[in-house]
């Protein structure tokens, strides 16, 4: 069976075999090089040509490469040989450009635009003989040359005095803008005019230029007029006040109100540049005249927009911030209000069909497209029509429209949003806390457009968002963490399960601000194990690297002795010691982000002997990058104090100089033994005392940071014992035998030892058992138990449980808390100048509290003593 299944297949194959060799192939003939002996002759030039005469030689007898070549190295010699260049070879560039393709006339252009930008004295002289090629070939028949050679000319006019401008530009620009002319010719001309015109002073342009430009703007041809009227903001410019409110704008206004829709267009974009020119040209009453001429011409632009030209409309949406900001100052209240709802409905359209089209598909796709342009813009002006709408309006006038944007289907919507949320939160100010819902929706969009476009500004908006609202003080930080945390988390998850790793890269890197906004406990639950799986599992080393530098900062402003020890442990482990050198590798990258986070001290405490040790690694990649990281080690150690650490790291370097086989690593080695052997000696003195007063910097924060992790656990501490005291004195007030009219009396009774009569000694001693600290007993074995016990709960500081139970939290309380709250009992003042604000106030309630509570038991020990002494002598006399 095995023998027939062989012989099939091989069968298979020779019949391939010999379906191959059935195939004849045509032989052709194969040219041995690329040219022929007479196509190397004719590109043959003779050496001992100079430069001026090979030019000259390739421009009249050689190819089209060889003259596109002395075309691209005209300007090279025209520094090098001016006089000769013009004299022989230009002529020459003339006559070749008549018959030229559209490369050698694109290089022209560029060599000429070069040679008419250089600063050399003798070009000058020939500028008449450059700037009739130049014109000459505005009149190409191929439009994309006549463009490059309209954009050397409009180039070249800076460079050019204005005598050359008059004579050479503006005298065949005239001709060129009749109408005979092709509409090629006249459209030069309205640009030509809109550059010439800051060249000259108002009165030039007002005699020479106005009578073409009012020409040109009555063109019949739409481009035309549309051309011209984006050149009207230039020549507004060049002839001043006076003359642009009594020629230009009522051109601008004529054009306003064109059939066209790009002349509409050109019109509203360039009303909308001078507004600010406006605004002094219409005095002495800008606002009456803004009124009564720009404000009904704006209005009726956009109601046409809207309602018959959606083409126009993406762009009206792009400028309508600026332009509602323009004329923001000269509103009435009922025109500011048409804006702003105008502004709304753009918000809104495409989203609920204003526009009621009901055509064929292709039609409606189309339009959703321009829809979406719309409110894209809509969402990139969105602060500044914030502004306008003033922020304290927000909730009222604007919160819906923003809440719109941020959920809009499209993404491009959404991602311009996002882009400008940190604007909307700095406006927004004490009223950050509105648009905290739509800062999550961001964080958890689908798209990570939208997040990546939100990473740009989002430690500002965090630290934002999470610092202001309605009241001051940490509660409304808390309020606002709860939905931003999932958000955060969801966010990462969803950048790490992606392929854009940048992304995933750069919102770790946000997270560096988390200690400024979310709790440490939050950080220390829902972010650190995180990290620290980052920095095991991804596989993308700048990723890593970036959670290493984030768990660094986590642990350097963490307040807690417990998680940061923990978070020490977990790095030795998983990192320093870990089972995969990819994980050590990573422990020494962790270092060098410590080194720069953390003080030398801290680092050589934490850090360095774990790093050293790694020079015992078996694999030979970490030892090579612990050898490149032992200057950065050795700068960390302070003399004299870590003598022991220099010569732990002395000891490393032996090693690895007697012990090391592999030979990168012994190469090295080698190299850095020089290096920290010159360290101290060619380091300058300025350096070096820059980076100590930086490690001091550190070291005070770092002390700063203990210190106010000491104030908050002796807050929290203080405030526990409060709990605790008011839960007891809770209980004893139940479990007393007297009602509420009784320990209301104690205090009274203890002042009132006067008074006689069995009924009232009955009471006090009633009122001494409930005081006593065995509140429970049902009765006294003697006066002298009672008394005896009475004495030793006067030595303590209080009297009965709170007394005892002052004893045993001093005993619990670390060395730290029992010296603060001794001086807060010899002084009870209740500032302390090492206290923050908050923490003072809690602090000086407490201390006196413990004031109030020892003077309570000086008198109820005083108490206790009359009553007992007067119940001896009652019992002695019955």
């Amino acid at each position: 069976m095995f023998v027939s299944k062989m012989t099939l297949n091989q069968s298979g194959l020779f019949g391939q075999i010999d379906d191959l060799q059935d195939l004849t192939f045509i032989e052709r003939p194969i040219r041995r090089s690329l040219k022929t002996a007479e196509e190397i002759d004719k590109l043959t030039v003779d050496e001992n040509l100079n430069d001026i005469e090979r030019a000259v030689y390739l421009l009249s007898s050689g190819q089209d490469v060889q003259r596109a070549s002395v075309i691209v190295n005209l300007p090279t010699l025209v520094r090098q040989n001016p006089a000769e260049t013009f004299r022989r070879v230009v002529p020459k560039v003339r006559e070749v450009l008549h018959v030229a393709g559209v490369e050698m006339q694109l290089a022209a252009a560029s060599s000429f635009l070069t040679v008419l930008q250089d600063d050399i004295v003798l070009i000058q002289t020939h500028t008449h003989s450059i700037l009739q090629i130049v014109l000459l070939n505005l009149d190409h028949r191929e439009t994309v040359v006549s463009n490059a050679w309209l954009e050397t000319l409009l180039a070249a006019i800076d460079a050019l005095p204005k005598e050359t401008i008059r004579q050479e530009i503006l005298s065949p620009l005239v001709s060129k803008a009749q109408l005979s002319q092709s509409v090629q010719a006249r459209l030069a001309s309205c640009r030509i005019l809109g550059k010439v015109a800051g060249k000259f002073d108002s009165s030039v342009v007002k005699k020479d230029l106005l009578p073409l430009v009012r020409s040109l703007c009555q063109d019949v041809e739409y481009e035309v007029r549309s051309c011209m009227c984006r050149q009207l903001e230039s020549i507004a410019r060049g002839i001043g006040l006076e003359h642009t409110k009594a020629v230009i704008l009522p051109e601008l206004v004529e054009l306003a109100r064109d059939e066209g829709s790009t002349v509409r267009l050109a019109a509203f974009d360039t009303i909308i540049n001078l507004l600010e020119m406006f605004d002094s040209a219409l005095s002495p009453s800008p606002v009456d005249d803004r009124t009564r001429v720009i404000f009904p011409l704006v209005k009726t632009f956009c109601e046409k927009c809207f309602k018959a030209d959606e083409a126009v409309l993406a762009s009206l949406s792009f400028q309508y911030g600026k332009l509602c900001h323009g004329l923001s100052a000269c509103f009435t209240e009922e025109q500011h209000l048409w804006f702003l709802e105008f502004y709304k409905k753009l918000c809104f359209l495409g989203l609920q069909h204003e526009n009621g089209h009901c055509e064929s598909q292709a039609y409606q796709l189309e339009l959703e497209n321009k829809y979406a342009m719309v409110r894209r813009n809509c969402a990139y002006n969105f602060p500044a029509m914030m502004l306008f709408a003033d922020p304290n309006h927000f909730l009222s006038e604007l919160y819906r429209t923003f809440s719109s944007l941020c959920h809009d289907p499209e993404i491009s919507v959404r991602r311009t949003a996002a882009e400008g949320f940190h604007e909307v939160v700095k406006l927004l100010g004490p009223n950050v806390h509105y648009v905290h819902k739509e800062l999550v929706t961001l964080l958890q969009d689908d798209s990570l457009e939208v997040l990546d476009a939100l990473l740009n500004h989002l430690q500002e908006t965090l630290e934002l968002a999470t610092s202001r609202g309605e009241g001051a003080g940490p509660e409304n930080k808390l309020v606002s963490v709860p939905d931003l945390v999932p958000a955060l988390v969801a966010a990462e998850q969803k950048a790490a399960s992606s392929l854009r790793w940048r992304v995933h890269e750069r919102l770790l890197h946000c997270y560096a601000c988390l200690p400024r906004v979310v709790p440490a406990d939050q950080i220390y639950f829902r972010f650190l194990q995180r990290m620290f799986s980052i920095i095991t599992t991804n596989n993308v080393l700048p990723v890593q690297r970036e959670a290493a530098r984030t768990l660094c900062v986590f642990l350097r402003y963490n307040r807690k002795q417990e998680q940061r020890q923990e978070i020490l442990t977990k790095i030795m482990q998983d990192l320093a010691q870990g089972r995969s050198y990819w994980n050590r590798l990573r422990y020494l990258d962790l270092c060098e982000i410590a080194m720069e986070l953390f003080s030398k001290s801290y680092f050589c405490k934490h850090f360095l002997i774990q790093a050293l040790e790694l020079v015992s690694d078996p694999v030979a990649n970490v030892r090579y990058k612990l050898c490149h990281m032992l200057p950065r080690l050795r700068s960390t150690i302070r003399l004299p104090t870590d003598k022991h650490l220099l010569q732990q790291l002395e000891f490393c370097v032996r090693k690895l100089l007697c012990r090391e086989k592999d030979k990168d690593v012994v190469a090295t080695i080698r190299k850095i033994v020089l290096e920290l052997d010159k360290m101290e000696i060619t380091e300058p003195y300025h350096k070096r005392h820059e980076r100590d007063l930086l490690d001091q910097k550190k070291e005070k924060e770092e002390a700063l940071l203990l210190e106010m992790e000491m104030l908050e656990r002796q807050q929290s501490e203080t405030k526990l014992v409060g709990e605790k005291h008011t839960d007891k004195k809770r209980r004893d007030s139940k479990t007393s035998l007297t009602g509420t009219k009784g320990m209301s009396g104690s205090t009274s009774g203890a002042t009132l030892s006067t008074s006689a009569g069995k009924e009232m000694r009955k009471a006090k001693l009633a009122r001494s058992r409930s005081l006593s600290g065995h509140p429970t007993t049902p009765k006294m074995s003697n006066s002298s138990e009672k008394t005896l016990k009475v004495k030793e709960s006067g030595s303590c500081p209080g009297s009965g449980k709170s007394s005892m139970l002052a004893v045993n939290d001093d005993t619990i309380r670390p060395h730290h808390y029992s010296v603060a709250s001794t001086s807060s009992s010899i002084s009870p003042t209740p500032s302390t100048s090492s206290m923050p604000v908050l923490i003072r106030s809690n602090t000086s309630s407490s201390v006196d509290h413990r004031s109030n509570g020892s003077k309570d038991t000086q008198s109820r020990k005083l108490s206790v003593q009359r009553k007992s002494s007067s119940f001896g002598m009652q019992s002695g006399r019955e």
